[in-house]
């Protein structure tokens, strides 16, 4: 059963698009989802359905949150973005002004600008590095502090996986003093209302959804040398994301936990001139230096993508109709993009993961839909 909090009467056919996925046959069939619309500052779609188990003993409801992976990412941009538009980060400056450690191994004039669009060369670990290290701050930073670059930084852009959050979450412990846990908490999500967590507080334990891994991808891409490094050392394990230790943790890239609708309240705001109700998340121009594009429209891992500070630019569809969209996916299904042609802030999250590495048909689908209505 599909539950409507909100749904404008122009979405009916998002409603039913969304409805359908709990009936597909493929390894796309959604098990628990929600799907959340702001247009111009206000709610104009929200609908959940499903279960947050495997079991189907748990209905999903508005306060579910899911394991968004990768599309962290976005919230990350969002956190580095408000640090550049305090004046306290430079997109063209050295990563190593607020990070000195980090000028090692050949790493010195590396910019932020290319760890933002995964240009810096530092997509995976050089030193061997287990699942529990990703629990570990101070080693994982220290590691990529030490490394060298994998491949020219520069030369390309080729996703950082894992390592974006890292290298992100360690400048905004430099400059302000917090674990990005905490600066989320203060500077994003407490100001938004929104319900999205790096680490989950004990008392949402019960509403957080179980992740279904994913199928074997029916289509794999051909990795080159580069573009492998995040699917090594450590080899990614969707189940982990069930592990208590997983949900608690600050894996910045991949282990943000957010509703549909605290997702959603991110990108309204960045669809909204960067405003959502009294709070002013971005300036206009931090939204526009966000947004340039950064390198060609290429990644060796992810194929055809244009890169801007920490968010994908709008190319082939994937987030909509519209050029200027832009937002940013997750692992399995989930994402969350802004289409500031429409003012539309959209968001969908998913507890069972879809198998495609490249474009999950269920949120092309939903993005179309929600961008042309």
């Amino acid at each position: 059963m599909i539950v409507e909090r909100a749904l404008d009467a122009r979405f009916e056919s998002l409603r039913d698009a969304f409805a359908a996925h709990f009936e597909r046959s493929d390894e796309f069939r959604d098990l628990g989802a929600g799907l959340v619309v702001y247009e111009a500052g206000r709610k104009v779609v929200d609908l959940h359905g499903g279960h947050q188990d495997a079991d189907r003993r748990q209905p999903w409801t508005e306060r579910t949150l899911a394991n968004i992976w990768s599309a962290s990412k976005g919230v990350m941009a969002v956190a580095i973005a408000q640090l550049v538009d305090a004046g306290q980060l430079d997109y063209a400056a050295p990563v190593a002004r607020w990070w000195p450690e980090f000028a090692q191994a050949g790493k010195a004039a590396i910019t932020l600008d290319q760890v933002m669009s995964h240009r810096a060369g530092l997509n995976g670990f050089a030193a061997p590095t287990s699942p529990e290290d990703l629990y570990d701050w101070e080693r994982v930073t220290d590691r990529l502090a030490s490394q060298a670059p994998l491949w020219p930084p520069g030369s390309t852009a080729s996703y950082h996986g894992m390592t974006y959050g890292y290298l992100t979450g360690e400048l905004v412990r430099r400059v302000t003093g917090l674990m990005p846990r905490d600066y989320i908490s203060r500077h994003i999500a407490q100001p938004l209302q929104a319900d999205l967590f790096l680490g989950v507080p004990p008392d949402r334990s019960d509403d957080v959804a179980q992740i279904v891994p994913p199928h074997d991808d029916l289509h794999p891409i051909a990795l080159n040398a580069i573009a492998v490094g995040p699917t090594t050392n450590p080899t990614p394990d969707a189940a982990a994301a069930n592990l208590p230790a997983w949900r608690q943790a600050q894996i910045p890239a991949v282990n943000i936990h957010a509703s549909a609708d605290g997702l959603a309240r991110l990108y309204g705001a960045l669809a909204n001139a960067g405003q959502l109700g009294p709070t002013r998340l971005l300036s206009e121009a931090a939204i526009a230096a966000m947004v340039r594009p950064r390198g060609l429209p290429h990644d060796e891992m992810l194929g055809e993508r244009q890169w801007a500070a920490g968010v994908a630019l709008n190319r082939g569809g994937l987030y909509g109709q519209h050029d200027g969209a832009f937002g940013h996916s997750g692992w399995g299904g989930s994402f969350g993009c802004a289409d500031p042609t429409s003012g539309r802030g959209i968001a969908y999250v998913v507890n069972r993961m879809g198998s495609a590495l490249n474009g999950d048909p269920r949120a092309r689908k939903l993005a179309q839909l929600a961008t042309s209505l």
